[in-house]
């Protein structure tokens, strides 16, 4: 607690203080004073720079870009040429798999990535094709294997961040996140870009059960301040939420994929260019609108089935695909009216999280089909359909 006035004027008496407040005397400022030393050490830094740009200039530029703080769209090249080529792929696959295609994609244009997992590499695909493991005997490498550590994963993808020149990301499962929660919120105070990949997000996973089936983790991720939360649908939306992710240096990213594999969504130029908006219109309704199904990662699957049950039998209904919702909510209220009308009433929510974080979204009227509970132990596509995912249960929530 502060001394209060009375007390420190005390300590002033003691101290043979008589200075106001904030008064620093010249020859206390002046012993400390280190600019004149901090612009003879920056002189001295431009001038060794020049000179190593004239002698390696690759390499200056390279370390340039590195220390960027902002990344042009043209670094993406082998990302988006994968974009271009996704809209001929209808192959059903793991969001996790896609993270690794989208990787694939990036590491030759992006050296700077630094990779790792809590020993769980092979299952939350982090080792990418140019991948190489740092050892005691060889440091020369790109990825780190940090053992069961997660919370000491997270703090040391923060120090590598705030030097500078890298871009760490690291992975492990979403349940475990918990263990990393301090660094990921410092990471956000601090406005580090450091990306979580968190795999196995639901209880999709399957057989492992409760302990392992995230629940609570999606909304609780989403309320730190200032950490971009992104649950794609599918390989598309996976590659857009990796580039954004690398362009936005000064956000903490989480990366929340699948272990079941899922299946890919035509969109139009126009559309994929609005998934970087955190939320879009993924199906429009025919005719008037009647009912807006917003949804998540894998639930994507079942709102669109099941607006095609709706057009069928002449209903209205729009699909919205909702990736990043703190990315969406930071987009203006013109743009978020165009794709849930202001005062709607009529919003589904699908989630497989706990469903009460969306209730500011359907309001009393709406409808959230999510979790209330943990999971249990069974086939993730038996799990599915107990709880209420399926395209016939949403269609008849409708």
């Amino acid at each position: 607690a502060p001394l209060g006035d009375d007390e420190l004027e005390l300590v002033r008496k003691e101290l043979g203080w008589d200075h106001a407040p904030f008064e620093i005397p010249d020859e206390i400022k002046d012993a400390w004073d280190a600019t004149t030393k901090g612009q003879t050490a920056e002189n001295h830094w431009d001038d060794l720079f020049s000179k190593y740009s004239t002698q390696y200039p690759e390499l200056a530029t390279d370390l340039n870009a590195r220390l960027a703080e902002t990344i042009p769209n043209d670094r993406f090249q082998g990302l988006n040429e994968l974009i271009d080529e996704l809209q001929q792929n209808a192959d059903q696959v793991a969001t996790r798999k896609s993270s690794l295609i989208a990787l694939n994609a990036l590491t030759d244009d992006f050296p700077e990535l630094i990779g790792g997992s809590a020993d769980l590499t092979g299952s939350v695909c982090t080792f990418h094709k140019n991948s190489k493991a740092i050892t005691a005997a060889d440091a020369d490498g790109d990825y780190i294997f940090y053992g069961v550590r997660e919370f000491g994963m997270a703090a040391m993808m923060n120090g590598m961040a705030l030097y500078g020149g890298l871009i760490p990301y690291a992975g492990t499962f979403l349940t475990f996140s918990d263990y990393s929660r301090n660094a990921i919120r410092l990471a956000a105070m601090m406005k580090l870009g450091v990306i979580h990949v968190l795999t196995h997000d639901s209880i999709g996973l399957g057989e492992d059960g409760p302990t392992h089936q995230a629940i609570e983790h999606v909304p609780s991720l989403r309320l730190i301040p200032g950490v971009h939360v992104w649950r794609p649908c599918d390989t598309m939306e996976t590659a857009i939420a990796w580039k954004l992710a690398i362009q936005k240096r000064n956000t903490p990213t989480a990366l929340v994929l699948t272990r079941q594999s899922l299946p890919q969504h035509d969109r139009d130029s126009d559309t994929i260019e609005s998934i970087e908006k955190g939320g879009y219109v993924l199906s429009h309704e025919s005719g008037n609108l009647e009912a807006v199904i917003m949804a998540t990662g894998s639930e994507v699957q079942y709102a669109m089935n099941a607006a095609k049950k709706a057009a069928a039998e002449g209903l209205g209904v729009r699909v919205v695909s909702m990736p990043c919702l703190d990315l969406f909510e930071e987009q203006s209220s013109d743009y978020q009216d165009s794709v849930i009308p202001a005062g709607f009433e009529k919003v589904m929510v699908i989630e497989a999280s706990m469903a009460a974080a969306w209730k500011g979204y359907t309001g009393s009227k709406g409808v959230v089909i999510g979790m209330n509970s943990f999971g249990k132990s069974a086939p993730g596509s038996e799990l599915f359909e107990y709880y209420g995912f399926s395209d016939d249960n949403v269609f008849q929530k409708l």
